[in-house]
């Protein structure tokens, strides 16, 4: 299953044999390789959700602290809620800020966060919000594995694996499975170019297949 982790999150899986259930976006024969049915999920908010904390909800004092230190408060948040102990804040969150794609394909769903107190600090929300989105991918997983289509192995790309260490560790510790890591960073824009080097030919220069 390849992850494309961004401000929002697409699953694509290739499988060889077409199922049909609860929480998959589109099932399309040749749609990703050929010979292999190409199937297609995701989630509606997934670093948004950080962004969302960060612009919204951060207090003065992690702004002050990361401009004190020249970085950004993404990266303090993220160095204090890696301190964390899984669970140790007590709070359980939802990552439906912007909807739920898969499994329930209802836009008008929304998040939440329970288990607030006034002992609540910024880095346990933060924390928690990483946590329910990659929980929401779990939960896709096991609506493909409990189809049947099995899902075998994780490769990451987009901007999350490259900026946010501790949610790709939370995303591997969640699914109980290495997730490796794309070495381009630009995977559209290398993946477009193979398609654009086929669509070319070999009498272009180009090449004959993927």
């Amino acid at each position: 299953m390849v992850l494309v982790l961004g401000t929002s999150f697409c699953h694509m899986l290739l499988g060889r044999e077409l199922k049909l259930f609860q929480g998959v976006a589109g099932v399309v024969r040749d749609g990703i390789l050929p010979g292999y049915y190409g199937y297609e999920s995701g989630q509606t908010a997934g670093g948004d959700i950080f962004a969302w904390f960060v612009e919204n909800c951060a207090p003065a004092s992690c702004a002050a602290e990361a401009q004190r230190r020249g970085i950004s408060v993404h990266d303090v948040l993220t160095e204090k809620a890696g301190a964390l102990r899984p669970g140790e804040s007590g709070l359980l969150a939802l990552d439906w800020w912007n909807g739920n794609r898969s499994i329930l394909m209802d836009p008008q769903l929304s998040g939440l966060i329970v288990g607030l107190t006034l002992d609540t600090r910024p880095e346990e929300i933060y924390r928690a919000c990483v946590e329910a989105t990659m929980f929401g991918t779990r939960r896709i997983v096991q609506a493909y594995r409990d189809a049947g289509v099995p899902v075998r192995r994780f490769v990451a790309c987009g901007g999350l694996p490259y900026r946010n260490r501790l949610a790709m560790q939370i995303l591997a510790d969640v699914l109980g499975s290495p997730v490796e890591v794309a070495s381009s960073e630009q995977t559209p824009a290398l993946g477009s170019a193979l398609l654009g080097a086929v669509a070319a030919g070999p009498d272009a220069g180009g090449f004959g297949s993927v």
